[in-house]
């Protein structure tokens, strides 16, 4: 005989009774509730936490009602409400760039380390929650920022080593050797064979993270007629474009080359310089900024393949190393062997600023999208220091404390959390122990907080709390 009805009911109220109560289990008018008793912030971080959030808290225009307090003019809010969307996202993005500023430059620190890779590696990406790194071993591995763990692997073919590498939200773009492979998120992995030339390998690719993947700017290597064309002489840099249909490779012999993505021929050679090109970025306006060995950044037009201009120091500052260009502040900022980040207004093509930040080389120069206040550095000496975008102060210089708080086990070993101590003006580097600051060899900006790669076997994340 199967159960009476009366025991099949008390088997479901006890279900329900023992049921765990999650925050997904709410009721929309019970997490309006809720959601009034935030803060601004706190709730414009609630809004980005999932769709049906995002739809709860818009639908019940508290995020209007606090920015009209803040205003103190609702009535003229309420009524303009074309204005209104356009002053809230102003007024959104300028809050979220402020907190962002205020806990680079002031916040506690916390860090997590963990172990990432069996040798050492010294790249690293971070976008969408995630984070990639590679250029050591055999492996990319692709991290959720939540739970630190492995969500994705992709291997390099045996034969060649891994270059350079970025990544969008469909697939995972790396340089290996003399040729482009291209990883799907489901698995499936494509490389692009190498034609005939003279190039032996690429250098290095890097990723602009404004633009989803349509082009590839690569060192060593030109897409061309279904394959891989080698160009005469070295290839020392690229970078690694996702909007334009076009591919922009510098060369030994001071060129940009330029590549059309679509019909895989090139388009134009850019006589940038005559000597090597050691670093590339793209301006939104149709220019390509080099930087030279000699310390120089050479400015020319994509479309017109005329020199604009030559950004040059006011200093010797040693070869540019790296190259980062703002585009809301129109502002290029480039880290030099010297130790020295300088910065110009590519609207004037002006020097602003030159400050040295570090006894040689700075590796590596990023800001959060958006932001037009700080800039992040690391290079040779490990300090991660955090720079005024407009006067090139430098607003807070940190290192990792010594001892960890705790551990916890993951598949690749123990995730360490650890804190980080700000530097007072004046510290003497060279007394900070250098397992306290190994060099950064890249890194990378988020909100609130930065990824860094010490050529070592850990990863580490730097959160900033305000």
């Amino acid at each position: 005989m199967g159960p009476t009805p009366s025991s099949s009911n008390d088997r479901s109220e006890r279900r329900k009774r023992n049921a765990k109560t999650t925050i997904q289990s709410l009721e929309p008018d019970t997490l309006c509730m809720i959601f009034a008793l935030l803060d601004f912030f706190d709730l414009v971080r609630c809004s980005a936490v999932c769709k049906y959030w995002n739809t709860i808290i818009n639908k019940s225009k508290l995020l209007r009602e606090f920015y009209a307090k803040q205003k103190q003019n609702s009535t003229e809010f309420s009524n303009k409400s074309t204005c209104s969307e356009t002053s809230l996202k102003t007024y959104l993005e300028e809050l979220a760039m402020e907190h962002h500023r205020v806990s680079l430059q002031e916040g506690l620190i916390n860090i997590d380390q963990w172990k990432g890779h069996s040798v050492g590696f010294n790249q690293c990406r971070m976008k969408m929650g995630l984070i990639l790194t590679g250029k050591g071993d055999k492996v990319m591995r692709l991290w959720s920022l939540e739970s630190y763990k492995c969500v994705e692997e992709y291997a390099v073919p045996d034969t060649v080593p891994l270059v350079d590498f970025d990544f969008d939200e469909s697939k995972i773009v790396g340089l290996v050797g003399t040729r482009i492979c291209i990883w799907r998120r489901n698995g499936k992995r494509s490389i692009f064979p190498s034609n005939e030339g003279t190039f032996v390998k690429g250098l290095c690719m890097r990723g602009n993270q404004r633009f989803q993947c349509h082009e590839i700017l690569v060192g060593g290597v030109a897409l061309q007629n279904g394959g891989l064309k080698e160009r005469r002489g070295k290839c020392y840099c690229a970078t690694l474009s996702y909007n334009d249909p076009e591919a922009v490779v510098g060369c030994e012999d001071g060129t940009a080359r330029l590549f059309d993505m679509y019909s895989r021929k090139c388009s134009r050679i850019i006589r940038m310089r005559a000597g090597p090109v050691t670093c590339l970025c793209l301006s939104d306006d149709q220019l390509i900024l080099s930087g030279s060995s000699l310390g120089s950044i050479t400015v020319s037009g994509i479309l017109s393949d005329q020199q604009v201009a030559t950004l040059r120091s006011r200093i010797t500052i040693g070869g540019i190393k790296t190259l980062c260009y703002n585009a809301c502040s129109h502002l290029v900022f480039a880290g030099s062997t010297s130790g020295y980040t300088s910065c110009w207004d590519l609207r004037t093509m002006r020097s602003l600023w030159e400050t040295r930040v570090s006894p040689n080389v700075v590796y590596s120069v990023q800001h959060l999208r958006s932001d037009k206040s700080t800039l992040v550095v690391g290079g040779i000496d490990g300090v991660l220091r955090t720079l005024d975008q407009n006067t090139g102060q430098v607003l807070a210089s940190c290192v990792m404390e010594g001892n960890a708080l705790s551990s916890s086990q993951n598949t690749y070993g123990a995730t360490e959390k650890r804190k980080g101590r700000r530097l007072s003006e004046g510290t003497p580097i060279d007394s900070i122990p250098k397992s306290a600051r190994p060099p950064i060899t890249c890194l990378a900006v988020g909100m609130k907080k930065v990824v860094t790669a010490h050529n070592g076997r850990h990863i580490r994340l730097w959160k900033f709390n305000s």
